[in-house]
């Protein structure tokens, strides 16, 4: 008896993932090929869109093999997609020079000109931060630096679109990913002209929006053959990938948030319409007509630990540096943790700021400054979540993932910070089953994105100490005082 399985494609920054599921959301396997990243410049990162392409037909192949899967078994492909790439592509759909990505910053002091003319005025038309990671502000950049690639350009796109119309011919983005760009009005579901015309681009170079359950057919043959899968198997667009983390852990409903914290990290959730912040401290980005999700990414998860670790020289692994901090009380002994080591995006949204320790003595000891890193990311964190509860309310229910959510001490940190129980499942393919539950509501085999709340593995809980809570309470303080009083001192 032949299985009904569904695919999720995660096309993330560092690499590429291709999970096969059931159903119910079980795994059945999973395939994974890494990305390089080049840095040319200082604050330049790009990558090669053709290489990714190949890492993705390839994640694709392997998994289809190591699931052993057999013709029509499939029963379609849904597709996850980090945001905030730019490729520019001539008229025959040739990248004209390598794709600027998310972390890209050359365009920051543009940004800081263009927010303070512009800013305001555009934010509540997009719910897109002005920020050197988006496609607008990198598309400003470009053309008053006259770059060829740009001059050059007929489209412009993200990896997703590039993918999609290598495989399928095809110009479509969804309403997430458009979102992304800082030309989308979120409000009408259309292509912003104001934002069009500062970055000197035309609608007809850009993609058809359409929603994230928007059907892709006719799979180019020679790709269906290298990826084992019938040219017939329908591809669903999806989403964003942090819109599809949310879905694919459940976080869905009002009130429902998710936390993701991998290298970087990001709070988000879901809310109807398309409220924003008028302060500018958080994203409000479509997911389909009536939904939205609205949170605020940091620059600074795992890396902020993975820093100390090299800054250190530990030779050890990343638990054997934890247990460093399991004896370490509440608060450091003083130390507090800026994370701020590779810019910020939210809830300060700038790139020239800087990390620091404040509060130093002869005493300290490394399991101080391991538990105040963890610390430092966890205030930051809870501090973006202070902006979200302000156009979205309080948070009912907090699930966490990632790679940080391994940690027990880490996440008892979190609980006891925010003060409210911290939900964790065994799954750390959310991004990928929210793509494919996407897909299978596209293709109607399953009913609405909130039936997929059946589909989730049991969930461990994290209590908070409330003692701990108040304690932690009066530290935040302090730690909102020393990033308000360093700010002046980024430049």
């Amino acid at each position: 008896m032949s299985r009904e399985l569904v695919i999720g494609l995660d096309i993330g920054t560092t690499s590429v993932k291709a999970i096969v599921f059931t159903l119910t959301g079980k795994l059945i396997a999973e395939a994974e090929e890494l990305i390089t990243t080049n840095y040319p410049k200082p604050s330049w990162a790009e990558q090669d869109p053709k290489e990714i392409e190949q890492a993705s037909i390839q994640a694709l192949r392997n998994v289809v093999i190591k699931a052993k899967v057999e013709d029509d078994e499939v029963l379609t492909v849904g597709m996850s997609a980090a945001m905030h790439s730019l490729i520019c592509l001539d008229r025959k759909m040739e990248p004209l020079s390598p794709m600027m990505i998310w972390s890209d910053k050359r365009s920051s002091q543009i940004a800081e000109k263009w927010l303070a003319e512009n800013g305001e005025r555009m934010y509540l038309k997009t719910g897109t931060p002005i920020h050197p990671m988006t496609p607008l502000l990198k598309l400003i950049w470009l053309k008053e630096e006259q770059a060829q690639a740009y001059l050059k350009a007929n489209y412009f796109m993200s990896m997703k679109e590039y993918l999609i119309h290598r495989w399928f011919g095809k110009r479509v983005v969804d309403y997430s990913m458009a979102s992304a760009t800082g030309f989308f009005n979120v409000n009408d579901l259309k292509w912003e002209e104001s934002a069009l015309k500062l970055a000197g681009v035309r609608e007809e170079q850009l993609s058809k929006i359409v929603p994230p359950t928007e059907i892709l057919t006719g799979l180019n043959e020679d790709i269906a053959k290298q990826i084992k899968l019938s040219p017939g198997t329908p591809f669903v667009i999806g989403a964003a990938d942090g819109q599809l983390a949310n879905l694919g852990s459940g976080a869905i409903k009002p009130g429902e948030v998710n936390i993701s914290v991998g290298t970087s990290g990001a709070i988000r959730q879901f809310v109807e319409g398309a409220p924003i912040n008028s302060k500018m401290e958080t994203f409000t980005y479509a997911f389909t007509e009536d939904i939205s999700i609205v949170g605020g990414p940091t620059n600074n998860g795992g890396i902020a630990f993975q820093w100390l670790k090299d800054l250190i020289e530990f030779e050890g692994t990343h638990d054997e540096l934890l247990t460093y901090a399991n004896n370490i009380e509440l608060g450091s002994d003083g130390i507090l943790f800026l994370p701020y080591i590779n810019g910020e995006r939210a809830p300060i949204w700038d790139g020239r700021a800087r990390g620091s320790f404040y509060g130093l003595s002869i005493n300290h000891t490394k399991g101080h400054l391991v538990r105040a890193v963890l610390e430092g990311i966890s205030f930051n964190l809870f501090q973006i979540n202070q902006s979200l509860e302000r156009i979205a309310g309080t948070a009912k229910k907090i699930t966490v993932n990632g790679g940080l959510s391994k940690s027990k001490l880490w996440t008892q940190i979190m609980a006891d910070i925010f003060g409210q129980n911290i939900y964790l499942s065994d799954t750390h393919h959310n991004a990928a089953w929210g793509a494919a539950w996407t897909a299978l509501v596209g293709i109607g085999k399953v009913q609405s994105f909130t039936d997929i709340k059946a589909s989730l593995p049991d969930e461990h809980v994290v209590e908070p100490n409330m003692e701990n809570h108040k304690m932690y309470k009066y530290i935040f303080n302090k730690y909102q005082r020393l990033v308000e009083s360093l700010t002046v001192f980024f430049d």
